[in-house]
């Protein structure tokens, strides 16, 4: 049974809500033939690999914009469509938002899908800004990222919670002290707010693609990885083994292997191989999809949800491609900051706010609004929490780590 997102990495969720943090690297092309062994190339093939190799370095910025999309999909699916805020006599509207609002609730049902596409997201950036970085930079990199928002929404919705109670139940202080370290799934702690199980997801790939980083990210190494961690998903739910499980992690792989190809395709270009592995993981996906609207959602259709993911998937490939290079719009860069704070803050103290808010103005406006203003608020967050903070965690494990390494030596 999954952990349901309480109605996702990015955070998501990053994961999160996700994560979001590219950093371009020096990219090698594939390891050539002898020189016995090469074909004559004709001139079409150079170009090609000439455009790829004119790609590296580029920041994405249609991704960010993608990201922003995703954030803002869960946000109003939690507000307007979920099976929760659809039952009579709930807590946050009182009565079915599909009476309140049908037209939304229709749209906003099928939301949830922004947490597949933030997984997806999330392989492909994460495999673009570790390579050719070390396992120290890697973890550093992941701390910086995840930790400062992470911690400000904790501090935040607890604080709602304090303030503003009858919503939902506030957890025990120790409780919402060992959420500070992002490991409570772990330990069978409830999350301070339910959006929090895609962390759980996100660290455990991490976890997984550190072996990879540890060894020297290479093509083969990662179309490798992709195959051993996809067979282990498919062979964990009959198993019956929990500790495969726990790390196959059956129920997101397949998302994040679709990112993983999709970057090699950016980086290398493409080939069968690598269409192979993204055409099993969609196959793969649609069914998880299936799972998640039979287990969790139930308000939303197979057939619809396995539309937007494909349309998605489809996005995806036309950015690792180049076909969306030429768009450079700066904002974008800001809409792809907000996304991480926006999903960690928006559900539990937004919901809070929609049950004081609700008689107070039309119900597509209150919805309006609330999105807005933690916009605003994960701006002010990124502006002042995110870059500080993550300034004097750099320095702190930077010192650390050189400190560890010089011990090392006496």
């Amino acid at each position: 049974m999954r952990v349901p997102v309480r109605g996702s990495e990015g955070g998501a969720p990053e994961a999160g809500p996700i994560p979001r943090r590219v950093v371009g690297a020096a990219r090698q092309p594939l390891p050539p033939l002898a020189a016995s062994e090469q074909p004559p190339r004709p001139a079409r093939t150079t170009a090609r690999n000439a455009s790829v190799r004119g790609r590296e370095g580029r920041r994405l910025y249609a991704i960010d914009g993608i990201r922003l999309i995703a954030a803002l999909m869960v946000a109003v699916h939690h507000y307007a469509g979920t099976s929760r805020v659809d039952q009579p006599g709930n807590l946050i509207w009182d009565r079915p938002v599909s009476d309140i609002m049908p037209t939304v609730f229709r749209f906003a049902t099928y939301g949830w899908i922004g947490v597949e596409i933030f997984f997806v997201i999330s392989g492909f950036v994460i495999c673009m800004s570790c390579w050719g970085r070390t396992p120290r930079q890697f973890f550093v990199s992941r701390v910086i990222r995840l930790y400062p928002a992470y911690w400000f929404a904790i501090v935040l919705t607890t604080a709602v919670l304090v303030a503003l109670p009858g919503v939902w139940e506030r957890q025990p202080l120790r409780e919402i002290l060992l959420n500070f370290t992002m490991l409570q799934s772990g330990s069978g702690v409830a999350n301070v707010d339910g959006v929090y199980w895609t962390l759980w997801s996100e660290l455990r790939f991490y976890l997984l693609f550190l072996l990879v980083v540890a060894t020297g990210l290479t093509y083969r190494k990662v179309v490798v990885f992709c195959c051993v961690w996809g067979a282990a998903a498919m062979l964990a739910p009959v198993s019956q083994f929990e500790l495969l499980t726990l790390v196959a992690n059956p129920s997101g792989a397949w998302y994040f292997i679709a990112g993983l190809a999709l970057y090699l395709m950016h980086r290398f270009g493409q080939d069968l191989l690598l269409w192979g592995i993204l055409g099993m993981a969609w196959l793969m996906g649609q069914l998880e999809l299936g799972h998640r609207i039979d287990e969790v959602e139930h308000v939303s259709g197979w057939r619809g949800s396995v539309l937007i993911f494909t349309v998605f998937l489809l996005v995806m490939v036309a950015i690792a491609l180049g076909f969306t290079d030429r768009i450079r719009w700066k904002w974008l860069v800001t809409a792809g900051a907000l996304t991480y704070p926006l999903y960690l803050m928006h559900y539990v103290a937004g919901t809070t706010l929609i049950h004081h808010l609700r008689d107070s103005m039309d119900a597509r406006l209150l919805v309006a609004a609330v999105i807005g203003g933690f916009c605003v608020a994960s701006w002010l967050v990124h502006r002042f929490v995110e870059r500080p903070v993550s300034r004097i965690l750099k320095r702190g494990l930077d010192t650390s780590f050189a400190r560890l390494r010089n011990a090392g030596n006496r």
